[in-house]
């Protein structure tokens, strides 16, 4: 019974949170666009989403244990990628800009978000949109703004690191920013329940989360990576590696390819 209590309880403040997010999202942005300069502007709807963040991490009872030092603006983390949880994880902590699977816009009420957050959607194969996507990244990038990228492509239930896309690692070697890899691990009950694959949906998956006493989850910040003089897929490779290390899992092997210097169409 205390946990039915437990659950309604939460659902009712996850209405209120998606509630208020729609408040910030087309109440809030568009005045701080309209009366404060890009710059400060950016400032405040970052304050704003690190603000949500939190609230939704508050509700979810995340158990969050951080290692190492968060990263300077203008930086590209690259993490392992375990649920949609591991975005409420990081983005609590440090204003940035997700990367993210097309799908996730298509979302009722958070697809919307997450678009008026400035998510940068990228679709896998469309080699029509990786040059948008690489100019995106590259502007938010020179900005100043931090990234935070998956670049596994997919999630996987935390027992692998898969191989790592270098295409994501392309704009921020262009613009000499900080690569910083993040490893992700989820522990207790969230370790089984956590992982959001197959054909998990998101409400459904939601409910399992908030059913939970609460979800423990260590965040570890990870040594940053010289981009200087490094390729795309060597950068990939260190920072899958580094991943992986850290969480003590193993990987397959990298495929062999063909790298190049990294290029942003002008």
């Amino acid at each position: 019974m205390a946990i039915v209590v437990r659950l309604c309880y939460r659902l009712f403040l996850i209405i209120l949170l998606f509630g208020y997010g729609l408040i910030i999202a087309t109440g809030i942005f568009p005045v701080v666009n309209w009366l404060c300069p890009v710059e400060d502007a950016g400032n405040r709807r970052d304050k704003l989403k690190m603000h949500w963040l939190r609230l939704f991490s508050h509700i979810l009872c995340l158990d969050i244990i951080v290692e190492g030092d968060l990263p300077r603006r203008g930086t590209l983390l690259a993490s392992n990628h375990i649920s949609w949880l591991d975005i409420i994880v990081i983005g609590r902590y440090l204003p940035a800009y997700f990367v993210a699977k097309s799908d996730i816009s298509g979302w009722p009420v958070v697809g919307y978000l997450a678009r008026q957050a400035g998510t940068i959607f990228i679709r896998r194969g469309d080699k029509r949109r990786i040059q948008a996507t690489a100019k995106a990244m590259a502007e938010l990038l020179k900005d100043g703004r931090s990234i935070i990228a998956f670049p596994e492509g997919t999630t996987t239930c935390g027992d692998e690191v898969l191989h790592f896309h270098s295409s994501l690692f392309e704009p921020a070697l262009a613009m000499q920013s900080a690569i910083q890899p993040v490893a992700l691990q989820y522990h207790g009950e969230a370790r089984l329940q956590a992982p959001f694959i197959g054909d998990d949906a998101f409400v459904p998956h939601l409910i399992r989360m908030l059913a939970l006493d609460k979800i423990e989850v260590r965040l570890s910040f990870l040594s940053v990576i010289e981009g200087v003089d490094n390729t795309r897929h060597a950068v990939g490779i260190e920072a899958r590696d580094r991943i992986a290390r850290k969480l003590g899992v193993k990987h397959p092997l990298e495929p062999l390819a063909i790298d190049k210097k990294p290029q942003i169409a002008a």
